[in-house]
């Protein structure tokens, strides 16, 4: 009579341990939606929710579903191949000037970036009104940063930041769940496709602010080791619960009554639903940036470490890989102390990232259809859902490319007209010519 006894305590034990791997793997895999969830995107869905309600909601809805789609593709190809996704694209391309243009672009996004990051995270303590000087807040948050990366190994980092993101969203969907909504509008938002006048920029902005170039790298960085399957799981868990909190905030957005500001958004939560609400979003606001903080050093770092010639031998600890993320920490940290924005290095990072993105997805497609994946390559419907996601990344790329030489020469530039027409079409020639590449690579490997 034990035999049963044994074995139902056998099996109990074993999914006990199951779900605990699986919760575990989860907690890990929250460093993707940290990254992406920064005071950027605060800013760019409250935005569309003050300004557009809930139209824009299925903008917040494809850009997730590509997040995932990306991502996937880049942990899949360093799980399968066992390399890095820097030292992949080396590999296939033959070409270390388009890998180190790839490498630089992130890096110099990442650290153009990181005062923005910081300037967010103090924005949220500062809606407390504490009365604690900005620099002392400053110090604080690029220190607890250094000191995280410093003394942690990267791949345990995500860990601890696990616990910021779980508040911070449970604080945003609180906040979200007080707004009076209709259901009908809501579902509207999701899932009809509309562009209002004049919200163009920021339809690209929610999806800029969610297919993040560094992460890409990041989430190839930290897959390295692990089972396809769990690392599949963890990312899509990851990046439907920033979506969803993304998407709390565009609703949280609504509520506010004229132009959108930190502290109009602040002081109209805890006019409308009290000082809890306010505090939710103040404290939402300030995870962002912290997290944010952190995970851009993080991923900056493992960028170079991808793409550089002897990266693979850098240890998480040795001190050419740390040099990286303490460079974007310390120069974020002397931006955001002195508050001079870093605007020449800003406008030169948007230009690099505008054409980064679509260049890294491009490089996804065709790795995910070459031999180096060999049983795991793309099928059909993941090769049109990455045509689709290029497609949408080409003319972000683009617009933001346009945007920063408009900034140069002083001139204001608007997505319409002619702007439109070639931009467009620029990003039809570039689906084109991928899809012609991926049936190229496919008959070469046959």
């Amino acid at each position: 009579m034990r035999t049963p006894i044994l074995a139902v305590c056998f099996y109990s034990e074993l999914l006990s341990s199951t779900m605990k791997s699986k919760f575990w793997n989860y907690i890990f895999w929250l460093v993707i939606a940290a990254a992406f969830i920064g005071p950027g995107t605060v800013t760019t869905a409250a935005s569309a929710g003050a300004n557009y309600q809930l139209q824009l909601l299925w903008a917040l809805l494809f850009s997730t579903l590509a997040c995932i789609v990306v991502q996937e593709a880049s942990a899949r190809i360093t799980i399968v191949s066992g390399k890095s996704l820097g030292q992949a694209i080396k590999d296939r391309f033959s070409n270390s000037s388009f890998v180190w243009f790839i490498g630089i672009s992130i890096f110099l996004g990442c650290l153009a970036y990181e005062a923005g990051n910081i300037l967010g995270a103090i924005s949220g303590l500062a809606l407390l009104n504490l009365g604690i000087p900005q620099w002392v807040f400053t110090s604080i948050i690029a220190g607890v940063s250094f000191l995280l990366l410093y003394f942690e190994k990267t791949k345990s980092v995500p860990q601890i930041l696990g616990a910021l993101v779980a508040i911070m969203g449970l604080g945003l969907f609180y906040a979200a769940f007080n707004v009076e909504v209709k259901w009908n509008e809501l579902a509207t938002g999701l899932f009809v496709p509309h562009l209002p006048e004049g919200s163009t920029l920021i339809v690209l902005g929610l999806i800029g602010t969610t297919i993040v170039p560094y992460n890409i790298f990041l989430g190839s960085g930290l897959a390295e080791g692990k089972e396809l399957k769990s690392v599949r799981s963890g990312l899509i868990f990851s990046i439907l619960l920033g979506g969803f909190i993304s998407m709390a905030v565009v609703i949280v957005g609504t509520s506010v009554n004229g132009q959108f500001s930190f502290e109009n958004l602040f002081n109209q939560l805890i006019s409308d639903h009290g000082t809890v609400m306010g505090y939710a979003f103040a404290f939402g606001l300030f995870g962002a940036g912290f997290t944010s903080t952190i995970t851009a050093a993080l991923a900056g770092a493992l960028t170079i470490r991808s793409v550089h010639p002897k990266g693979n031998s850098w240890s998480d600890q040795s001190l050419k890989f740390r040099r990286f993320w303490m460079a974007i920490i310390l120069i974020g940290f002397g931006f955001g102390v002195s508050g001079i924005k870093p605007i020449p290095v800003i406008i030169a990072a948007q230009a690099a990232n505008g054409l980064i993105l679509p260049v890294l997805t491009f490089a996804l497609c065709i790795l995910c259809n070459s031999k180096l994946l060999l049983s795991h390559k793309n099928g059909m419907w993941l090769n049109l859902a990455m045509m689709v996601t290029l497609f949408a990344t080409s003319i972000l790329g683009l617009i933001n490319v346009s945007k920063a030489f408009h900034a140069i020469v002083g001139i204001d530039f608007s997505f319409t007209g002619i702007n439109q027409w070639f931009i467009v079409t620029l990003s039809i020639a570039v689906v084109t010519f991928t899809v012609f590449q991926i049936q190229k690579e496919r008959r070469v490997n046959i």
